[in-house]
């Protein structure tokens, strides 16, 4: 159940496409293309760490960043996942989950600013959604879509 309180960070929103809810997170699509790249976001209110959230909500976490893994990896066929909860810029809790392959735009270097952030075009952008929501399961109620 989501936090009535609860809000997307400004920043995120902006550079994140939304692509559902799974029962705890905002399931984003991060806009930059060079690596095919999402963003959970728990919807409870004020959650800056893990550790803010419920040891039940913790559990739920582990498994929808596993199963969100496990559909990228499945969709992007990549070699590495690369997942991470920073809030360096971002102090909301979100977790990153980055597919990774090699000879990718950063190469063997973290992903944060090591090229330009590259726009995806909207057709590659909706094959990338359509190709994720069919991976989560959309049509099963797994992930449910929110309209934009």
């Amino acid at each position: 159940m989501s936090d009535p309180e609860w809000s997307l960070d400004p920043r995120l929103a902006q550079d994140t496409v939304a692509l559902g809810d799974l029962p705890l997170t905002r399931v984003l699509v991060s806009r930059d293309a060079n690596y095919p790249w999402l963003i959970l976001v728990p919807r409870r209110d004020g959650a800056v760490e893990i550790i803010d959230l419920s040891e039940t909500d913790q559990a739920i976490l582990m498994t929808e960043m596993s199963h969100t893994a496990r559909v990228l990896k499945a969709v992007t066929r990549c070699d590495k996942l690369n997942i991470a909860a920073l809030g360096n810029a971002v102090r909301q809790l979100h977790v990153h989950v980055i597919a990774r392959s090699p000879g990718d735009a950063a190469g063997t270097r973290p992903v944060w600013n090591a090229v330009p952030a590259r726009r995806y075009d909207e057709a590659e952008l909706a094959r990338f959604l359509a190709a994720l929501r069919a991976g989560f399961g959309v049509s099963r109620g797994v992930l449910r879509h929110i309209a934009p």
